[in-house]
């Protein structure tokens, strides 16, 4: 029996989607709930599941094709999955008998990389006189440039395409991600008076406490001690201090909000995703660091939901995990700002008179100046600073 296979439900915020891959194809067979399709929105990756055990029958949005809402993308037929598997066998023996140019050129396509292919394919050669080195008798490029020395009439032009091929280019399109990511961060630097202030933090009594106690308090709740909780800590209650910072424009008018929702900026394969963690203000710094750990794998996996990237009252970035230094992170709309967390590094200080070699972490904190004027911003980023330089004042909340 013949079914509908449709796009998921967007939510309200998402008009329409891309086609990102048919991960199963036309014709062959799968088990219920196997994802057989991902669709890709401007803000996450969509998965479409098999309805039933059977096979997908015919495929009417092809990859790249933007899809709406519950909008027909295929079609799929019911059975036994086992069974489905023998006739798409039986179904696909007649192509073995093919023409001696459909065999060579399943030949190029099954047996050749890239470049050889290119090469054969160019000089009209026949791959079946080609004899492969690689693994299970591919052809390589080396045993295309062997054939074709035995014949000087081609050898040189053969020659000059090899030369060709190492300045392929390639042109993919943007994915619908990436294109979403690059038209924000081009509007907020538009939009806004985005300005960055800049700090140092000795992180030597955080790293302190994770070595004395960071075995503990993995037994204990099950997750690791890292340093973004203290961060997101640290913010919570910066944030309470100065609660312009927490605030946004919309307009003519600022937006303060009674809640403290912070933005966790994550690197995918995609692009950067930047979960919520809801009321990070009532939650401990272990409550944190499971929501951290839990989004983080959630993103590498491609299954966040919209939901868990909606709204956010301020974000922390960790740009030093890549091993960046220094950097000017960019807001992310509409919040007012945005702190950049860096690489740490051993530097000699100066502590009570004494140079003192101690590890040191820059702090960045770009903000809007629309909405805050540099001693707001400074003293806010001094804030934080003050707390990570004394986990006492983090814990009692000073």
């Amino acid at each position: 029996m013949s079914e509908e296979i449709k796009s998921p439900t967007f939510p309200e915020s998402v008009a329409d989607g891309t086609i990102a891959n048919w991960v199963k194809k036309e014709g062959e067979a799968v088990s219920q709930d196997e994802v057989i399709a991902e669709i890709e929105t401007d803000k996450v990756v969509l998965e479409v599941l098999a309805p039933s055990d059977g096979k997908i029958s015919k495929i009417h949005k092809n990859e790249g094709d933007t899809v709406l809402s519950a909008e027909l993308i295929g079609e799929f037929i019911s059975g036994d999955s086992e069974e489905l598997k023998t006739q798409t066998v039986e179904e696909e023996k007649p192509k073995e008998i093919a023409t001696d140019l459909e065999s060579s050129q399943d030949l190029v396509d099954k047996k050749s990389g890239p470049a050889a292919k290119r090469i054969i394919e160019e000089k009209e050669l026949n791959p079946s006189e080609i004899q492969g080195s690689g693994k299970d008798g591919r052809i390589t490029k080396a045993d295309v440039i062997s054939h074709v020395e035995k014949d000087p009439a081609i050898e040189k032009s053969v020659k000059k395409t090899n030369v060709d091929l190492d300045r392929e280019t390639k042109r993919v399109p943007m994915t619908r991600l990436r294109s979403t990511i690059a038209k924000r961060l081009v509007e907020v630097q538009q939009e806004t008076a985005m300005l960055t202030t800049f700090n140092e933090v000795d992180m030597k009594p955080i790293k302190d406490i994770r070595s004395k106690y960071g075995d503990d308090f993995l037994k204990e709740h099950g997750v690791k001690l890292g340093f973004m909780g203290f961060f997101v800590a640290a913010s919570v209650n910066a944030l309470e201090k100065f609660p312009q910072v927490n605030a946004s424009i919309d307009g003519t008018d600022i937006v303060y909000h009674g809640y403290k929702d912070i933005g966790v900026a994550v690197s995918t394969d995609r692009g950067l995703v930047v979960p919520v963690i809801k009321d990070a203000d009532i939650k401990s710094i272990s409550e944190i660091e499971k929501s951290i750990s839990e989004y983080a794998e959630k993103a590498r996996d491609g299954k966040l939901s919209i939901e868990e990237m909606q709204g956010g009252t301020f974000t922390v970035s960790n740009g030093g995990i890549f091993g960046s230094l220094l950097s000017t992170p960019i807001l992310n709309a509409p919040q007012t700002a945005i702190l950049g967390m860096h690489k740490i590094e051993d530097r000699p200080v100066v502590v009570d008179g004494e140079i003192v070699v101690r590890p040191m972490m820059y702090l960045a904190m770009s903000y809007d100046h629309r909405m805050l004027d540099g001693k707001e911003a400074v003293s806010f980023l001094v804030s934080i600073k003050e707390q990570l330089e004394n986990p006492e004042k983090l814990l009692l909340n000073l």
